[in-house]
């Protein structure tokens, strides 16, 4: 869970922070799904020990910032299916509280993810290999506790755009690795942050994933490596008026394992931030409990 510091200065200009995206809070597995319904409960653990500007070195005079959110999701899909696909559904919600120390604090909820085109293959082989894949079309909707007056938001206060692509191969029987592809999209701010001093604000648009590799242990066991990057890949905007150096950039690795009995799955990951740029940095863990049905 991303929480963006509105307003933070960055070598004498306002940046605008990239909106809560998922860096990591899919891992292991990711691909796999069918017809029925999956719910699960999710807990964001973050610590962001400095922030980076565009040359990765840290920003003085801004402390810690300590975060902790919940994620709830729901999908369905049905037995119908379109392009050779299952055909579904999803919603996903956010309560968090941020502590940014000087900069304040905040708690409530987040924007909503909502998806009303989401497409699931059954599993294919590729040269003997098996694998499975899912694409998904979701939109981020702007109803997350919002302030003007604040420099710590939960919401955005803006809609964004969010397709991706997930495939997990098995290359043997007891290896997985899954790969989440991500493009982020966001519509204009018309109330940004007071202390940007502007009109209108419109973050960049992004690429990330997340990736794993992991062996199975034991049973529904799976231990390995996990992680993600985002790169920012158009400036920032405000007023219309792109802004130079501006582009956040971060990538992470750690471990991570996944624990499945029945229709219940297990999950925990760590992940350490490397290569920051425009963007609070530091560690952060993930524990996630599924269950399909």
């Amino acid at each position: 869970m991303l929480i963006g510091l509105c307003g933070v200065s960055v070598q004498g200009q306002s940046h605008v922070a990239e909106p809560a995206v998922n860096l990591g809070d899919s891992s292991f597995l990711d691909g796999i799904g069918g017809p029925g319904f999956l719910t699960e409960e999710m807990i964001d653990l973050e610590h962001d020990g400095r922030i980076t500007n565009s040359s990765g070195q840290t920003v003085p005079g801004f402390g810690a910032v300590n975060s902790v959110a919940g994620l709830s999701h729901i999908a369905w899909m049905a037995h119908q299916r379109i392009l050779g696909g299952w055909y579904g559904l999803e919603v996903l919600f956010v309560p968090a509280y941020v502590n940014a120390g000087r900069q304040g604090q905040s708690g409530g909820f987040g924007d909503l993810t909502a998806s009303l085109f989401l497409l699931q293959w059954s599993e294919k082989r590729i040269f003997g290999m098996p694998i499975d894949q899912r694409f998904d079309v979701d939109f981020g909707i702007p109803v997350g506790k919002y302030s003007p007056t604040s420099n710590v938001n939960l919401g955005s206060n803006a809609f964004n755009f969010q397709p991706y692509y997930v495939i997990t191969a098995f290359p043997t029987k007891r290896v997985e690795t899954s790969w989440r592809f991500h493009y982020l999209w966001n519509w204009q701010n018309n109330a940004p942050p007071i202390s940007t001093g502007a009109h209108s604000t419109q973050a960049g648009q992004a690429i990330h994933f997340n990736a794993t590799a992991a062996y199975n242990v034991y049973k529904g066991l799976w231990i390995g490596a996990n992680g993600y990057y985002l790169k920012q890949i158009t400036d920032g905007r405000i007023n219309g008026v792109p802004l130079r150096n501006s582009p956040e950039q971060v990538g992470a690795i750690g471990p991570g394992m996944v624990w499945n009995t029945g229709h219940w799955y297990f999950y925990a990951n760590f992940y350490q931030e490397v290569g920051a740029e425009n963007r609070a940095t530091g560690q952060k863990v993930v524990l996630r409990i599924e269950k399909v049905f």
